[in-house]
């Protein structure tokens, strides 16, 4: 049967950008854009910008926080351009560039001293804090560029001081060796929360794309800026701290804007005494505005999660205590003022959201300053405590984070790999 002209006889759409449909013509099928004809120049610009620089899918194929992150991302890197700009013509100074009587051995023994330095910094702070860097994101993010910044200004101090400028590079190396360890780790496990479709690929290598536009123009800006900043150390120091702060407030906005929907300790510590306050469950975007971004050095009571049994128990008294009011695959214990968490193999993603939670709890309690009185509690007694609190609320509570948007599937708890099979009777 003949199709009726001018039927539409299908519609297709790249992404969320062009729509296009199929028309029957006499005996023909024509293909025209759904909506005004034609495409404006503008508009062929920018979709030429988006294919370069922007992930595949764009906005779909991201989280919806990307393209606030990486604006101020983009401003971040552009003023820390400039600023590793000033600090480089600072450290080739350092080093005799212009000085007829230094040395080019003198001068790549300094450099080589730097990057070894730099080199045993880097392996030292990945055996250190390589399994915080997931948990924490945020934090270490904003810690590596407020690391860079010092880094930077130590360079650009050092050729005042000749007698220590081996020194001073050596340690601003350093700096700059474990900058690039939580940078790029962190960068990493942001690109796994933007990814929508699987595609970490396709945003890392848009985000190197992105870098790489934004350094070409520091450089640019570089080229005029170099001749008026030479021998003057005053507009030196005086542009780069213009610069760095620029860098930091950039920083501190792209951290901010992340909103993360797998729950670490304090995400979840945020949420739960939320609920625990009114009943109400706050959504992610809630609780990634009040979670801490900067490192905190003040003292509170630790949470050790997956650790061996020796760490909760002295005897079989301290195992009897441990299984009261117990039927989870976890044991809790309060250890020096702090809060250990024993995990059994058989524990699922739920048993390690409530473990925490009693870990969480128990925190708060032992938090609370002893001016306002002696605790009226032991340890145990809290932990039994813990466990019937979690026995009436938690069914209801972990429902509700999955209604508010939280990924409970998965979390960025910072588990350790002990795993403990324990006996109920005999002991």
């Amino acid at each position: 049967m003949e199709k009726k002209r001018g039927a539409v006889l299908a519609t297709e759409r790249y992404g969320s950008a062009e729509s296009w449909k199929y028309v029957a013509k006499d005996a023909t099928i024509e293909r025209t854009r759904d909506g005004r004809e034609g495409v404006s120049r503008g508009h062929s610009l920018f979709g030429v910008f988006k294919c370069v620089f922007l992930p595949q899918g764009y906005p779909e194929s991201v989280s919806d926080d990307y393209l606030q992150y990486q604006f101020w991302d983009t401003v971040q890197a552009f003023s820390s351009s400039l600023s590793g700009t000033l600090a480089t013509q600072a450290s080739l100074r350092g080093v005799g560039v212009g000085n007829q009587e230094a040395t080019v051995a003198a001068a790549t023994v300094t450099w080589l001293l730097r990057d070894g330095t730099g080199m045993l910094g880097r392996i030292l702070f990945a055996w250190q804090k390589g399994s915080k860097l997931d948990s924490e994101a945020k934090k270490w993010r904003l810690f590596a560029d407020v690391l860079n910044d010092i880094a930077m200004f130590m360079e650009i101090l050092a050729p005042y001081f000749p007698a220590c400028f081996t020194v001073i590079v050596c340690t601003a190396g350093i700096f700059k060796s474990l900058v690039g360890v939580a940078g790029g780790a962190t960068r990493a496990a942001l690109t796994v929360h933007q990814a929508r479709r699987d595609n970490m690929a396709d945003i890392s290598a848009k985000d190197g794309s992105q870098e790489t536009l934004v350094n070409l123009a520091g450089l640019l800006v570089s080229l005029m800026l170099i001749p008026i900043v030479t021998d003057n150390p005053m507009l030196t120091v005086s542009l780069f701290i213009l610069f760095t702060v620029l860098h930091l407030f950039a920083n501190y906005k792209a951290v901010r804007s992340v909103v993360m929907e797998t729950l670490n300790e304090a995400r979840l510590s945020i949420v739960l005494q939320q609920y625990l306050r009114d009943g109400r469950i706050l959504r992610p975007a809630e609780a990634n505005q009040k979670e801490p971004v900067l490192l905190e050095f003040r003292k509170t009571v630790p949470i050790k999660l997956g650790v061996r049994l020796q760490e909760i128990i002295e005897s079989p008294e301290d195992l009897k205590s441990a299984l009261k009011e117990n039927n989870m695959p976890f044991l809790l214990a309060v250890r020096n003022d702090c809060v250990c968490v024993c995990l059994a193999p058989e524990a699922s993603v739920s048993d390690e959201i409530r473990g925490m939670c009693q870990a969480v709890w128990l925190r708060s309690k032992l938090s609370i300053p002893t001016s306002r009185g002696p605790r009226m509690k032991s340890n145990w007694e809290m932990v039994h405590e813990s466990h019937k609190l979690m026995d009436t609320m938690f069914h209801t509570f972990l429902k509700g984070l999955e209604a508010a948007g939280w990924d409970i599937t998965r979390t960025l708890l910072d588990w350790d790999e002990w795993r403990v099979e324990w006996k109920t009777k005999n002991y």
